[in-house]
C-alpha cells in the first residue's frame, strides 16, 4: 500500500502468475477453498487493471505476494481471499456490499478492517495515521486475521521499498519500527518482527546500517573459530549426557547490535555477544538438564539467567536464557527450548493455524493474545481521541515487562517501570479508581512506587478515594492512563465546557461576537463541520485542548457568512489586544499550573491550551513557555489572576540553615506564624554545620510569599532562602501538574 504508485503502462507484456500461491494453499486447503481463492484473484486482477507499482510491475503482484505470505502461515482461505482483495475498496470503487455479495460477510469484514480511511478529512498526517491505526486495531480485536494480513502487507511493502524517495522510505521505516514491529513482537511473530526491524533500520538509517554491516562481515572471520569451538563442545557435552537435541549457532541481527550499542553506549568492538546459540531439546525436563550441563561446561555469568518457561513473556514466548563465559572469556548467550516452544517463538499467534492441536503451548499464546486484544478494547472504550488512543496503546505494544504477584499467587504482567497504580488498574478498574496505597512484600508503600519482578502486591482501597490527575505523571500502562483520563474527563465535563465557552468567546471578541448571539443554524453548521453531535461536545473539545479556539472562531465566521474568514488564519496570538481569561483558582482540573514554573497570584501569567489537558498556566518569563510560543502560537491565550482568589497555592522554597539545636522548630514556627502551611519537607547536608531544607508551603499570593521569605531571613539560623520554580525542586516529589483546586 505505501509502496504503491500509479505509473504509465510499461512497454512489456504483463504476465502475473499465482502458481506459487496455489501451490502453497493446495498443501492444506480443499479444492472448494482453492476455487474461492482463484475467484478472489480474478476479482482483484480486474479491479487493479491498469495500475502499476513504482517498480513498474502490475499492481496485482502486491496482493498476490501478501497472499503467499499468508498461505505460508497456513491461514484459512478467507484470510487469503482478504489478502488478495485488501486494496480493492481503496483503488477501484468496490463497496463492502459488493464484497459481501461476492465473497461473504467474513471476507468483506476482513477487507474493510484493512482498508484506509482515505475518504475522511483529517487535519494532519498524524491524525490520519492514528485513526487508520485505531480502525485496524479494532478490526483486529474482532478478528485476529486482520493484523496477520496487515503485517504480511507491511512486510512485502518493506521488502520493495528501495524504489521510493529517501524521505518516504524513512517515514515508512520509522512508522514500521514504532508500530508494526512491536505488534509482531507482542503476537510472538518473531521471524516477521526481526525482518521488519532489519528492513526498517536499513531504510531509516542507511549509512549506519552499511557501516555496521561491514563491521560485522569483517569480524565474522575472526569469530568463526570461536563459534566453531563452542558448537563442537556443546554438541559433545549434551551427547555425552544422552540429551537429544539440535544446536544452532546464530548471528545477532544488525538492529539488535545497533540498539545495544546505543542503549549501553558501546562501540562495536565492545559488543562481544554478537553470536548466540539455540538448543532445541525433546521435552521440558530436557531444557533444565541441558542448562545444567552447559553450566558445567562453561561458567555462567551471574544475573544473566532468565526462566521464561516457568513465567512466559507477554507474547507467550518460552525458553531458558543463560549467558556463559565461552573460550577466551567471550560472553555467549544460549536459548534452550523444546520444539513446540521453538515453533511458538518463531511463528507466535500464527502457530494456531500452522500447528493446530499441537498441545498446551499454543493455548498459552492464544490466552496472552486474547488479553492483549481485550486490553485494546478497554482502552478504546475509554478513549475518544484517535491520537490519544495511539499514545496509550503504543505503551502496551512494547514487550519489556515486569512480573509481579497478587497475594494469592497469580502472576500479573506489567510494562517495565509500572507502579502500584498500574497494578491496581490491571486487577480491576474499580480497584484502580479507589486505591490509596499498597502492601509491597508486606511493607506499606505509596502509589508511585515502581514495581520489580517478583514483588507481591496487595492494593489498599478506600470507598471515597478517587483518581488524581497527578497519577498521570507516573503511571506506565496504557490501560491505567486511559482509565484515569476517562474518569477525570467524565467528572469534569461541565467545567471543561465552561472553559471552552470562555476560550471561544475570547477568540470571537475581536469580531464583536458573543456566544449568545449565535443562532441555532450557526451552531448546527459548526457541529457538522467539526463532526460532533452536540454543542457541549464541541465546547468541551476546546476546553480540553483537542481543538484550538481561534480555528473554531473562524468556522463560526464562515457559518455566519463572513467572506473574509479563513479556517487556517488564527484570529489572534499572544500579545494581541483582547480581554484576558480570568483565573479564579476554582476552575478544577481544566485549569492547571505548569510544573516548570508553578505560578502563583501576583506572577504575570499566560495560558497554553494543551491537547487533552485543558488550560496550562505559565509565568510570562518561563523559558519553556517562550519556546512553545514560537512553535504553536495559536494555542496561547491571555490570562490574568482574578482579584477574588482566596485559596492557597503550593510553592517550593530552598532554605540553607545552620545545623543547630532548635533551628528546625524555630523555622517551622515562623512559617506557621506567617500563615504558611507546610505540605512537604526534605533535607540534605551541605556540610557538617549546614543543612539545606526543601519546603513545599502553601501561600495565597506573591505578597504573602514575600512576607514569609522576609520573616525567614530575619532568623539567626537562616543563611539563605529562595523560591524555587518547577522541576529545579528535585528533592520533593511534586505532581506533574498542580490543579487549580484543593
Amino acid at each position: 500500500m505505501q509502496a504503491r504508485e500509479l505509473q504509465p503502462e510499461p512497454n512489456r507484456p504483463d504476465v502475473v502468475s499465482i502458481a506459487q500461491l496455489i501451490g502453497l494453499a493446495s498443501t492444506y486447503l480443499p479444492e472448494a477453498e482453492i476455487r474461492r481463492v482463484r475467484e478472489a484473484y480474478k476479482f482483484s486482477d480486474v479491479a487493479h487493471l491498469g495500475q502499476f507499482r513504482a517498480t513498474g510491475e502490475p499492481y496485482v503482484t502486491h496482493p498476490i505476494a501478501v497472499a503467499e505470505l499468508c498461505a505460508s502461515w497456513r491461514l484459512d482461505s478467507q484470510a487469503i481471499q482478504a489478502a488478495l482483495l485488501h486494496d480493492v475498496m481503496e483503488d477501484s470503487g468496490t463497496t463492502k456490499e459488493d464484497l459481501i455479495e461476492r465473497f461473504g460477510g467474513s471476507v468483506a469484514d476482513l477487507v474493510d478492517g484493512l482498508s484506509k480511511l482515505d475518504k475522511m478529512e483529517f487535519s494532519s498526517r498524524e491524525e490520519a495515521q492514528a485513526e487508520n491505526f485505531r480502525k485496524m486495531l479494532l478490526a483486529m480485536a474482532r478478528d485476529l486475521r486482520v493484523i496477520l494480513v496487515k503485517l504480511a502487507d507491511r512486510l512485502h511493502n518493506m521488502r520493495t521499498l528501495d524504489i521510493m524517495s529517501p524521505a518516504k522510505k524513512r517515514r515508512i521505516a520509522l512508522e514500521t519500527l514504532e508500530i508494526y514491529a512491536p505488534i509482531a513482537h507482542r503476537l510472538g511473530l518473531n521471524e516477521i518482527f526481526r525482518e521488519l526491524q532489519e528492513l526498517s533500520f536499513q531504510h531509516a538509517y542507511p549509512m549506519r546500517y552499511e557501516v555496521l554491516k561491514k563491521a560485522v562481515l569483517a569480524a565474522r572471520g575472526n569469530r568463526r573459530e570461536v563459534v566453531g569451538k563452542i558448537l563442537e563442545a556443546v554438541e559433545k557435552c549434551l551427547s555425552d549426557a544422552n540429551i537429544e537435541c539440535q544446536v544452532y549457532g546464530r548471528e545477532k541481527a544488525l538492529y539488535g547490535i545497533y540498539r545495544k550499542m546505543i542503549e549501553k553506549r558501546l562501540s562495536f568492538s565492545q559488543v562481544l555477544d554478537v553470536y548466540g546459540f539455540r538448543v532445541v531439546v525433546k521435552d521440558m525436563p530436557g531444557c533444565y538438564m541441558a542448562m545444567g550441563m552447559l553450566h558445567q561446561l562453561f561458567k555462567p555469568v551471574p544475573g544473566k539467567f532468565k526462566d521464561y518457561i516457568a513465567i512466559p513473556k507477554l507474547n507467550g514466548y518460552q525458553s531458558l536464557h543463560t549467558t556463559l563465559l565461552g573460550p577466551y572469556g567471550t560472553p555467549v548467550e544460549f536459548q534452550i527450548r523444546t520444539e513446540e516452544m521453538h515453533q511458538v517463538a518463531e511463528k507466535g499467534v500464527a502457530s494456531h493455524w500452522l500447528y493446530k492441536g499441537e498441545g498446551e503451548a499454543l493455548n498459552t499464546i492464544q490466552t496472552q493474545t486474547h488479553r492483549l486484544l481485550q486490553s485494546l478494547l478497554d482502552i478504546q472504550n475509554q478513549t475518544g481521541d484517535s491520537a490519544e488512543f495511539l499514545e496509550h496503546i503504543k505503551v502496551d505494544l512494547f514487550p519489556d515487562a515486569v512480573y509481579v504477584f497478587t497475594p494469592n499467587g497469580k502472576i500479573m504482567s506489567l510494562p517495565r517501570g509500572a507502579t502500584v497504580v498500574d497494578f491496581a488498574y490491571a486487577v480491576h478498574t474499580d480497584v484502580g479508581n479507589h486505591c490509596v496505597a499498597a502492601r509491597v512484600n508486606q511493607v506499606i508503600e505509596p502509589l508511585r512506587t515502581i514495581l520489580k519482578s517478583g514483588d507481591v502486591v496487595e492494593i489498599i482501597t478506600a470507598p471515597h478515594s478517587r483518581p488524581n490527575p497527578v497519577w498521570l505523571g507516573f503511571v506506565r500502562s496504557g490501560k491505567a492512563r486511559s482509565e484515569i483520563r476517562h474518569y477525570l474527563k467524565s467528572m469534569n465535563l461541565e467545567e471543561t465546557v465552561r472553559l471552552g465557552s470562555r476560550l471561544l468567546e475570547q477568540a470571537l471578541e475581536a469580531d464583536q461576537i458573543k456566544l449568545e448571539h449565535l443562532t441555532n443554524e450557526v451552531w448546527d453548521r459548526l457541529q457538522k463541520d467539526s463532526q460532533v453531535s452536540t454543542r457541549d461536545e464541541l465546547l468541551a473539545d476546546i476546553g480540553a485542548g483537542r481543538r484550538v479556539a481561534p480555528v473554531v472562531a473562524r468556522r463560526v465566521l464562515i457559518a455566519m457568512g463572513r467572506a473574509d474568514a479563513r479556517v487556517d488564519a488564527p484570529s489572534g496570538n499572544v500579545g494581541e489586544a483582547r480581554a484576558p481569561i480570568m483565573i479564579h483558582g476554582g476552575e478544577g482540573m481544566s485549569v492547571q499550573r505548569a510544573p516548570c514554573c508553578l505560578p502563583i497570584p501576583g506572577d504575570n501569567i499566560i495560558g497554553y491550551v494543551r491537547k487533552g489537558s485543558g488550560l496550562i498556566i505559565h509565568t510570562d518569563e518561563c523559558e519553556t513557555a517562550r519556546k512553545q510560543i514560537r512553535k504553536e502560537p495559536e494555542r496561547w491565550t491571555d490570562v490574568q489572576w482574578s482579584p477574588e482568589i482566596t485559596r492557597p497555592f503550593d510553592v517550593n522554597v530552598d532554605l540553607q540553615a545552620v545545623n543547630e539545636k532548635g533551628a528546625l522548630a524555630t523555622i517551622a514556627a515562623t512559617l506557621s506564624d506567617a500563615g504558611a502551611n507546610i505540605t512537604n519537607l526534605t533535607m540534605s547536608d551541605e556540610t557538617a554545620y549546614r543543612k539545606l531544607l526543601h519546603f513545599t508551603i502553601q501561600v495565597t499570593d506573591r505578597v504573602h510569599l514575600a512576607r514569609i521569605l522576609m520573616a525567614l531571613r530575619r532568623l539567626e539560623y537562616v543563611e539563605r532562602v529562595t523560591r524555587v520554580k518547577g522541576r529545579a525542586f528535585a528533592k520533593v516529589r511534586l505532581p506533574v501538574a498542580d490543579t487549580a483546586t484543593h
